[in-house]
């Protein structure tokens, strides 16, 4: 997807990446893009060999998302790769959360809205996010894997592109969202959720 592609393209020069997506999206991806179908465990195992983290970006994107959509690529999908990482002995995985999770909150207006609030998601799509932060603190509790969610807010070159107030709070760079997968990777911490939103007057 977007993020993806962008963190492939800025990442490539401190980390020997290993990408995996359903189909290239740049001419250069169609040379190294490994394909798999994460709904199915057997194709995803072997994405696994040799890989110290995990940077789970694959999924069904939209809060309009149906029910099998986000069933089979966002909760079966990364069980699958959750599993997998555990089972290869993967010592990280950063999950994309997103702001969705807690999107609730902010239709009612009930702000701030911290990594420490109860879960009010907004769609299915939301619902299938808290899920994956619970699945991570799961893994990490009863494996030790390393894991990071990160509620990733939206991601545009220009904040101005729109005038909702709210994707303006909500608003990630390219370069702010580049460090803070970097942060994800390489901090001390071995679990957490963090909110992934640029220094915005709004948020």
């Amino acid at each position: 997807g977007t993020i993806g592609t962008l963190l492939s393209e800025r990442l490539a020069g401190s980390y020997d990446l290993v990408l995996q997506g359903r189909q290239p999206r740049t001419p250069a991806q169609r040379d190294v893009l490994r394909l798999a179908d994460l709904s199915d465990y057997a194709e995803v195992l072997p994405l696994m060999g040799g890989v110290d983290t995990v940077v789970h970006l694959a999924g069904s994107a939209s809060p309009e998302s149906t029910w099998d959509a986000v069933l089979w690529a966002n909760i079966v999908g990364l069980r699958n790769v959750l599993e997998a990482a555990r089972e290869a002995g993967v010592r990280r995985f950063v999950f994309a959360s997103s702001n969705h999770a807690m999107g609730g909150h902010d239709r009612v207006g009930d702000w701030p809205v911290l990594p420490t609030s109860l879960p009010r998601p907004d769609s299915l799509y939301g619902v299938s996010k808290v899920f994956g932060e619970t699945l991570g603190r799961f893994y990490h509790d009863e494996y030790g894997i390393d894991v990071i969610s990160l509620r990733i807010g939206w991601v545009s070159d220009d904040p101005m592109d729109t005038d909702v107030d709210l994707l303006h709070a909500m608003w990630l760079s390219p370069g702010d969202c580049e460090q803070v997968v970097r942060c994800a990777i390489e901090a001390a911490v071995t679990y957490g959720v963090f909110y992934a939103i640029s220094d915005n007057p709004n948020r």
